[in-house]
């Protein structure tokens, strides 16, 4: 059994904005924290995005003078990895390459203590793979911190089958005395909020390449008619077009080809055009310009593109229930928190009503004959037992 005391010192892996706000969250929690990065630079950096964050806190209020310092005087900020040697818990929140992940924690087995567990803050990538890269798979978890990490309040905890399942309850309570709302996913390909959420991009994309509307009347449709804060074609170009992409051609060839996933060419084709968005200036939208496309306000366009889209995000959440990926509370939490939607799909498919959505979602397999829109077995038990979630 491995032990663990929540007042361990924690080591992060990588000082960019991710492993930077991790490290916050965890130095805000009283952890000492080691943040690890071979590259000075990046360390200098995120030493002073800490400091300028601090300032920005207790100049608006958020946190005293005292705790700001306490916070700043857990970090240490260094270039050796021997110096997480004393580390009781360790992120790694490095690029997303499963070579890079195996052998960072095989470099680790050699540095840390054999009660030092490892966890990776991969989005997509399988975590039983990034395990396979230690001697002892049973420490190694996954936990996914949503950008930027001290302010979302998601983390998808991600065991793998190799998993220790006491590590799995020591982080647990671990991220709720973080100050965060865990949710638990088998280790899936996109945990939950990627795999929810790849209907809102994917299908946005695919009515677009069909000519059926424009890119602002895509967005429009799903701010007024779902009350979403952003459009999916908004939130592409706010991720980035070159992230958002490789995450759904990942979760493609990790789901074996199932053409639900299948990336779009229109995407595929703006991220080779380092359209990535507001990082570029430009993606889906120009954010040189001082004009904005104005969308089409007709109402059958806009109920067409809201009853298709969101038919697609419940299926692909009903289909997540039944694989048993995570719980039905888990789900809608985590798209909640995770990408701010309005509301749980659940929530949703019971207020729309099962009726509706299969309806939606027969009509799509009978015009395109695709095996994208096959309806979740789930949803169709549900509705021949006049049941709501």
């Amino acid at each position: 059994m491995i032990n663990f005391n929540k007042h361990i010192k924690i080591g992060v892996i990588g000082a960019g904005s991710m492993g930077t706000g991790i490290a916050q969250v965890a130095a805000t929690a009283d952890h000492k924290v080691v943040l690890f990065d071979n590259n000075t630079s990046q360390l200098k950096k995120s030493n002073e995005t800490m400091h300028s964050t601090m300032r920005m806190l207790t100049e608006k209020g958020k946190i005293s003078e005292e705790k700001a310092n306490s916070i700043l005087s857990n970090f240490e900020y260094t270039d050796n990895m021997n110096d997480l040697s004393s580390c009781g818990m360790i992120i790694e929140a490095i690029i997303e390459d499963i070579d890079a992940k195996k052998k960072l924690f095989g470099q680790l087995d050699e540095i840390v203590k054999e009660d030092c567990f490892l966890a990776t803050n991969t989005s997509s990538l399988p975590i039983v793979a990034v395990a396979s890269g230690s001697r002892n798979p049973r420490r190694v978890i996954g936990l996914h911190f949503f950008n930027p990490a001290p302010i979302m309040k998601l983390v998808e905890i991600v065991p793998a089958i190799t998993t220790d399942s006491n590590i799995t309850e020591i982080c647990y309570k671990l991220v709720n005395e973080w100050g965060k709302t865990p949710v638990i996913a088998k280790d899936t390909p996109g945990f939950i909020v990627n795999k929810v959420a790849r209907p809102y991009y994917g299908e946005a994309l695919r009515i677009y390449d069909e000519g059926i509307a424009d890119i602002a009347t895509i967005d429009y449709a799903m701010k007024s008619m779902g009350n979403f804060r952003m459009g999916p074609f908004e939130l592409m170009d706010l991720i980035g077009n070159d992230i958002n992409y490789t995450v759904t051609e990942t979760i493609f060839k990790e789901y074996f080809y199932d053409p639900r996933y299948k990336p779009s060419i229109t995407q595929k084709r703006y991220a080779e055009a380092g359209w990535y968005g507001k990082k570029t200036g430009k993606g889906f939208y120009d954010y040189h310009s001082l004009e904005k496309p104005e969308p089409k306000d007709n109402k059958e366009i806009l109920n067409t593109i809201f009853n298709r889209i969101i038919a697609m995000l419940i299926n692909e959440a009903a289909d997540t229930l039944m694989m048993k990926i995570a719980s039905k509370e888990d789900i809608d939490l985590a798209v909640k928190l995770g990408v701010n939607y309005p509301k749980g799909l659940f929530e949703w498919a019971n207020e729309l009503g099962i009726d509706r959505v299969v309806n939606t979602l027969s009509k799509l397999y009978e015009r395109y004959n695709e095996d994208r829109y096959r309806i979740s077995p789930l949803l169709k038990d549900m509705l021949s037992r006049n049941q709501l979630f």
